[in-house]
Formats: structure tokens, C-alpha cells, sequence
């Protein structure tokens, strides 16, 4: 390409300095020579980036003073954000030096791409595939699955094709798409604000793509997480609160029933069977949540 446009990266950092720090080393040995970072800092105490961050290179730093979520974190950094192209990616990951170049490549050629993910693969763990695409979303369960997840990287997946949703933790978006359909949709705070934005931006007429030229390692775990209650509480407030948000009345319905029939009180039982009745009350609140809060759409 003649022209390099600006590509501004935009990260969030919550009371992960260190790991933050090593996202920055990462870009440094970026090929492509015209791009800025932005973190975010959401509320760490005690707040102890900004030096450390402003002694890299192209580095920016906003203190929002509370934690806002992901999404919230996300758009409290955008302003400052001056690329034509913005990279939203997660503090625990790191980068290889190739990675920008065939994504703006291809985003450069076709102005209907709406937003690009990378292949994405654990940090650790024997080459690990963490993403390769999607499946569209049940419109009973509203759940889908991941392609390519837990398998070895054999170059099974080293494409482009059009996917039903990119991964929130590294994914590029044009400017001109985020100021025609707007950011990130910030009461979800935690979880599902990447698959909201997906179905905004595709009803708007663009594509939604994986590119598996290029790869991020992500340094959440293989066996990640496991439930804790603020966990089971936003998947399942946020799992209705898409529905309400992108289905039609009949495959809305459809979910509530589910949810309130069948996921609802299977959860529940096998949670409080498990000795874990916090998961439970968890689940609960999120639905309770959708009760109480119907004007939310």
C-alpha cells in the first residue's frame, strides 16, 4: 500500500499494569509503521500506569476514574483516538509483528467491511486455537458456538471468510463505520456487547469478518474462569437483554420461554444441587435483572 492510514489500537486496562505493559512492548515490533495506542485506564486501585504507559512510543492515557465495563471503558477512549481505522484489543493479549498488514489491506479494498477479527489463539497451551469465527446465535438459547475452539493450529483455519461475529478481545473497525452506527452499547458492562455491536453493524449493511492470516495470543486460560457469580450474573442478564435488543417479537418470545421454562430453573436445581447456591442467586438476579429493567432495549 502507498497509503498507511492511522491505525489507533484502544485497550482497557483494570487493575493490570504489568500485563498491560507487555501488551505495549508487543506493538512496538509492529511492521507497519503508522499507528497510536490508547489505555484506558477503568478505575484501578491504585492507579499506577500513567508513567509507565507515556514512556512508549505513540502511547495515550485516559483515566475514567470508575470501572465503566468493557464496552464503557471502550468508549470513554475513542475520542482520543485518531486512525482512520480503530483496533479494540484486550490488555492480556500480545501481538505478532505482521498483524496489521493484511487486515488494513483488505480492509482498504472493500469499504463494506464492517469489522475484522484475527485468528486467536491461547498465549499458552500448545498452540491452541481460542478463535476462528463464529456460528450464528439459536435463536431459542441465544448461545452459539465458537470455530475452531481448543483445537491445535494446523493451519486448518488460515483463511477469510465472512463470520456471524468477530471476538471483542482483538478486533478492527473502520471510523466511518463507528460514527454511522455508533459505539458499543455500554449497559451490558460485562459480556455480549461485541455480539450487540456485530448484529448493529450487519443490519447496516456491512460484512463481519475473520482473517486467519494473521494471529493474537490471549493470555486467558485454557480451562478460563470457570463460573463466579458476577460471571453467571452478566451472561445471564445479557443473554436476554440481546434478545430484547436484536430479535423480532416471535424469536424474542420464543427466548423468554425458554429462558423461563427450561434454562431458568435447570440451572437453578443443578447449581444448588452442586452446593452452589451463589451461582444460583446469580442466575436469579440476571433474570430478575430483564424483569425489572424492560425498558432497556
Amino acid at each position: 500500500m502507498s497509503h498507511l492510514p492511522l491505525v489507533s489500537f484502544l485497550t482497557v486496562n483494570y487493575n493490570q499494569p504489568e500485563v498491560t505493559v507487555k501488551l505495549l512492548q508487543s506493538l512496538q515490533n509492529l511492521n507497519y509503521g503508522n499507528w497510536e495506542v490508547t489505555v484506558v485506564d477503568n478505575g484501578s486501585k491504585p492507579s499506577n500506569l500513567k508513567d509507565k504507559v507515556l514512556g512508549f512510543s505513540k502511547a495515550k492515557f485516559v483515566e475514567t476514574g470508575k470501572n465503566l465495563g468493557f464496552a464503557g471503558g471502550n468508549n470513554a477512549g475513542l475520542p482520543y483516538c485518531k486512525g482512520e481505522y480503530i483496533f479494540f484489543i484486550n490488555n492480556d493479549t500480545e501481538v505478532e509483528p505482521q498483524l496489521l498488514d493484511s487486515l488494513v489491506e483488505l480492509l482498504e479494498k472493500d469499504k463494506q467491511i464492517g469489522m475484522i477479527s484475527p485468528k486467536i489463539r491461547f498465549y499458552q497451551g500448545e498452540q491452541l486455537i481460542q478463535y476462528a469465527g463464529a456460528t450464528a446465535m439459536s435463536s431459542i438459547t441465544i448461545r452459539n458456538n465458537g470455530i475452531g475452539d481448543r483445537e491445535v493450529d494446523r493451519g486448518q483455519y488460515d483463511d477469510i471468510r465472512e463470520t456471524a461475529y468477530i471476538h471483542g478481545a482483538a478486533m478492527i473497525v473502520p471510523r466511518v463505520v463507528i460514527e454511522e452506527v455508533g459505539p458499543m452499547y455500554d449497559d451490558y458492562f460485562l459480556y455480549y456487547e461485541e455480539y450487540d455491536w456485530c448484529e448493529r453493524i450487519r443490519r447496516t449493511g456491512y460484512k463481519i469478518l475473520y482473517c486467519g492470516l494473521v494471529t493474537v495470543y490471549h493470555k486467558e486460560s485454557v480451562s478460563t474462569g470457570q463460573n463466579s457469580p458476577l460471571k453467571v450474573y452478566y451472561l445471564t442478564r445479557n443473554r436476554l437483554l440481546f434478545a430484547r435488543r436484536n430479535y423480532p417479537s416471535w424469536r424474542k418470545i420464543l427466548a423468554i420461554l425458554y429462558f423461563t421454562f427450561i434454562a431458568l430453573p435447570k440451572n437453578v436445581l443443578s447449581w444448588t444441587l452442586k452446593g452452589r447456591g451463589d451461582l444460583a442467586g446469580a442466575f436469579i438476579r440476571g433474570y430478575i435483572w430483564n424483569l425489572k429493567n424492560q425498558n432497556k432495549q
